[in-house]
């Protein structure tokens, strides 16, 4: 029981943790992009491209793989599936080594 308690709450605490960095990496993106846009338009850094619009472009691409990684990959692959997936596999395994046992001792009855 406690064990049971200890696992869910690291889970909850690891998720927490993704969601707290999710968080940070969107301001970070808004100050980032905040600032390279006064660093081309304002202090005319880097004319005449507009190479921020590229970079805040990939900037966002990566936050939105992020986003998608913490509140929808992790939302579904969780401990349970985890584990379900493990359990699903060992059976797999278990049948196939009953039907090799199975072939073994009907060889052997030959």
């Amino acid at each position: 029981m406690e064990k049971e308690f200890y696992d869910r709450y690291e889970y909850a605490r690891s998720r927490i943790r993704e969601k707290k960095f999710l968080y940070y990496h969107f301001i970070l993106f808004v100050v980032g992009s905040l600032f390279m846009y006064v660093a081309n338009e304002l202090l005319e850094y880097g004319l005449p491209t507009l190479w921020y619009k590229w970079a805040i472009v990939i900037w966002f691409f990566i936050f939105i793989l992020h986003f998608i990684r913490v509140y929808i990959t992790r939302r579904f692959m969780n401990k349970a599936w985890e584990q379900q997936q493990i359990e699903h596999l060992i059976s797999k395994q278990d049948k196939k080594i009953e039907q090799l046992n199975a072939k073994i001792n009907s060889e052997n009855l030959k």
